[in-house]
């Protein structure tokens, strides 16, 4: 910016405006490419518009100036801030307004998705797939306490911590009533902690093993051999309902292995066939003949 091409001055011997030609002698003038006329005619005819107020740059004013552009110096301000620029870095951006540099960088810096201000240099953010908040401005959809660089989960449009997505979203262990997080296992529909789900005895965890549910308590297969399981009346070992002999023989408060179920005295196999109990032994329909 700089001053215009004219100069000022006060004539002392008799010259004419060259448009309106009264005599100079005596008054202000300016001469223009060589032309002398009064301030009238100046501002009139001569004289540049201010981009801004768009009215004439008179011979008295301070002109300043840009790419073909006029201003007077009191025009020549931020659009934004009102800051005057004289002697300031500034912009020239649409519509013909000058911007200063720190009103061009906030226009320019990327807007908080929270609270709609730019985000300048310096600024401490938090991005997700295109979008950016201040730090302080990424809150959790529930609870609205700040996640800043924290865990979070999204959903949708809304963002949680890991507090809130567990309580909210998490599937909720069927013994401790807290929610599964990560792995877990499902036993009748029903969700558990690997840790939960363990044996009533030896408190072993049950995840992938074989085991055996009585009366809504878990027992591996040797606690439940061992505490639980019923005697098989014939070979006194404990019926577990795993392997061979899944089958069992119920008669008058004892139990049998399917296999361990045949006659004392044949010994031919009676699970699904008629039997005699004789004197608390078990027999075939026809050994009971032959006694």
């Amino acid at each position: 910016a700089g001053p215009g091409s004219y100069t000022v001055g006060t004539m002392s011997e008799r010259f004419d405006c060259h448009y309106c030609r009264d005599p100079l002698q005596g008054k202000k003038y300016v001469q223009k490419e060589g032309r002398h006329c009064c301030v009238k005619c100046f501002e009139k005819f001569c004289a540049n518009t201010c981009i801004e107020c768009k009215k004439p740059i008179g011979a008295d004013s301070k002109e300043l100036h840009f790419k073909n552009r006029y201003w007077h110096d009191n025009c020549f301000r931020c659009f934004k801030c009102y800051t005057s620029l004289v002697n300031e870095p500034f912009m020239l951006r649409e519509n013909n307004k000058v911007w200063c540099s720190n009103c061009t960088a906030k226009e320019d810096a990327p807007r908080c998705k929270g609270c709609y201000k730019p985000i300048i240099a310096g600024d401490q953010n938090v991005e997700y797939k295109k979008m950016v908040w201040h730090k302080d401005c990424f809150t959790c959809s529930q609870c609205k306490q700040v996640i800043g660089s924290g865990s979070f989960f999204p959903k949708g449009d809304d963002f949680y911590c890991v507090s809130c997505h567990e309580h909210k979203f998490a599937k909720t262990c069927a013994k401790c009533k807290n929610p599964i997080t990560s792995g877990g296992l499902t036993y009748q529909e029903q969700p558990w902690h690997s840790e939960c789900f363990i044996c009533s005895n030896c408190k072993n965890q049950l995840g992938g093993k074989r085991f055996t549910a009585v009366e809504d308590q878990f027992y591996c297969v040797e606690c439940y051999k061992e505490c639980v399981a019923k005697k098989c009346a014939g070979c006194k070992n404990p019926i577990t309902g795993f392997g061979r002999g899944t089958s069992v023989v119920n008669y008058e408060d004892e139990s049998w292995h399917d296999y361990c179920f045949k006659c004392t005295k044949c010994a031919r196999a009676l699970a699904n066939k008629r039997f005699v109990c004789h004197n608390g032994k078990i027999y075939c329909a026809e050994c009971p003949k032959r006694l």
